[in-house]
């Protein structure tokens, strides 16, 4: 979607000036992987305007592959703007913009069986029954083909209620390999005192739970690791998440043991924080050794 981001502090209506970007979390995090080395696809539906254009022109400029399909609807839109320090607020338009058509005849079926990883969220399947049908059509088709599965969970409140949400995204984690939560979002759909087991326990083998300053938790093929946040300078926490399993997958896709798959998720989510913006700044390889101090697998 693009996003049009309100420049400076305070409440909207004082905003006198905004940035046109490029955002959401999926193609944030094939940015991610690709700035890191790595091969990424990208699947959506565009509308026939600028929007389209510019989402298109810069996820191949970052050297994602781009399966646009046309649709006759407006590409979905975001405005975001920090009413504070510590607020950030965004404004969805996405009801019946041309994402919200996606369909599972749009799928590139032989891509998702040839694929190294599927990505895929919980934000699309919010869209429209049809994204959400396209989405469980996805991941069959991966699992079918013996394609490991990723699944964020991505609650965002302002695109459906937890009612709705809840067994969608507790379906998309049992049928997962690599299933990424915040402690807030698993608890919409795991009711135990440790969620990483909770989420385990529905099957996926690869828990990750993102917890922005304090680091991450996962429990990977049985083994438990804790692994600390790395101390930065915070500008702007937007895309830190999908920084952080962009880091993961890219190492998962070259074959890296776990932890030095988290150690990497946890410095692409760092630098993420360090620079403003959804995907724009996305580290590579030679600027997540500069943030580290240590050679970031290649």
């Amino acid at each position: 979607m693009g996003i049009f981001v309100a420049d400076g502090i305070g409440p909207i209506e004082h905003a006198r000036a905004f940035t046109l970007a490029v955002g959401g979390a999926e193609s944030n995090v094939a940015v991610g992987v690709a700035r890191l080395g790595g091969s990424a696809a990208w699947l959506g539906r565009l509308g026939p305007d600028s929007t389209g254009s510019l989402i298109t022109g810069r996820l191949r400029a970052s050297g994602v592959r781009v399966w646009a399909v046309p649709d006759e609807a407006p590409t979905g839109l975001m405005i975001r703007y920090r009413r504070s320090a510590q607020f950030i607020h965004a404004d969805y338009h996405r009801a019946g913009s041309a994402g919200s058509r996606l369909t599972p005849a749009d799928l590139p079926l032989p891509a998702i069986e040839s694929a190294g990883v599927l990505h895929v969220t919980g934000i699309t399947p919010a869209l429209s029954t049809t994204a959400r049908a396209t989405v469980f059509a996805a991941v069959e088709a991966a699992r079918a083909a013996g394609v490991p599965v990723s699944f964020d969970v991505n609650y965002r409140g302002k695109l459906w209620s937890r009612f709705d949400a809840t067994p969608v995204l507790r379906d998309l984690a049992a049928l997962a390999d690599v299933v990424f939560a915040s402690p807030e979002e698993a608890a919409l759909f795991v009711d135990a005192a440790d969620p990483v087991d909770g989420l385990a326990a529905l099957g996926p083998s690869e828990v990750i739970l993102k917890d922005g300053a304090k680091g991450c938790v996962a429990l990977i093929d049985g083994a438990r690791y804790t692994l600390p946040a790395l101390p930065v300078t915070a500008i702007d926490p937007v895309g830190a998440g999908d920084a952080f399993v962009a880091g993961y997958l890219a190492d998962r896709l070259l074959g890296a043991v776990p932890e030095q798959r988290l150690r990497t998720a946890i410095a692409a989510g760092a630098f993420a924080v360090t620079v403003p913006g959804d995907c724009d700044g996305a580290p590579t390889r030679a600027e997540l050794t500069a943030l580290t101090g240590a050679d970031i697998h290649r």
